[in-house]
């Protein structure tokens, strides 16, 4: 009867965890003016394209703890403008090649500096803590030394080749490529499945 009891109370603890979990992620994709104003307050002013969709800008998911303003406000072009982006994956033994564009001048100008800022951030080991980034992150952040990065931007867009001896940094890059591209195919809905996750 104990065990049944104890089993009965640690399945209303994970209901309550997944519950308080999705609540924290459906708060964090509510714009500014919905947080802090009321659900009615600032919707035109922080909804765009006729009030269909959040704008980013205004996520606090999109800050952390030693991002910068400038690069959370390229997040939010590239995540408010995700159908725009298309990217193709290639896992090497070693590491990965990835070449991603936009059709919009401005997305792929903001695409550009958060890729080659990222990496400059991995070879320093300065993570950003973005709030909502992926923990697979944490293992490039740290062993940042053992990659080799390679980054050229040509008519097919930004090329990013990515390889290391390491072959755990090897599987976390691979890991963080198809985290990127399902980013890139579903914006926030991925981030959204990716939190639940955890």
């Amino acid at each position: 009867m104990a065990q049944t009891n104890t089993s009965k109370k640690q399945r209303i603890l994970a209901w309550l965890v997944i519950i308080a979990t999705a609540l924290l992620v459906i708060w964090l994709s509510l714009p500014y003016g919905m947080k802090h104003h009321g659900f009615n307050g600032g919707m035109g002013e922080h909804h765009g394209a006729n009030g269909q969709g959040h704008d980013m800008g205004t996520m606090p998911g999109l800050r952390g703890e030693d991002a910068s303003e400038e690069e959370s406000a390229e997040l939010a072009v590239l995540f408010r403008n995700f159908e725009t982006i298309t990217r193709t994956v290639t896992n090497l033994p070693n590491g990965i090649r990835t070449v991603t564009t936009s059709s919009d001048p401005e997305v792929m100008n903001n695409l550009v500096s958060h890729v080659s800022g990222m990496i400059n951030r991995v070879e320093e080991a300065r993570d950003p803590k973005i709030f909502i980034q992926s923990a697979t992150l944490d293992i490039l952040f740290e062993r940042g030394a053992t990659m080799d990065n390679d980054i050229e931007v040509t008519d097919q867009g930004i090329v990013v080749t990515q390889t290391s001896d390491d072959p755990e940094v090897v599987v976390a890059l691979q890991t963080h490529a198809g985290e990127v591209s399902d980013m890139a195919d579903r914006g926030m809905d991925a981030v959204h499945e990716m939190m639940m996750e955890r």
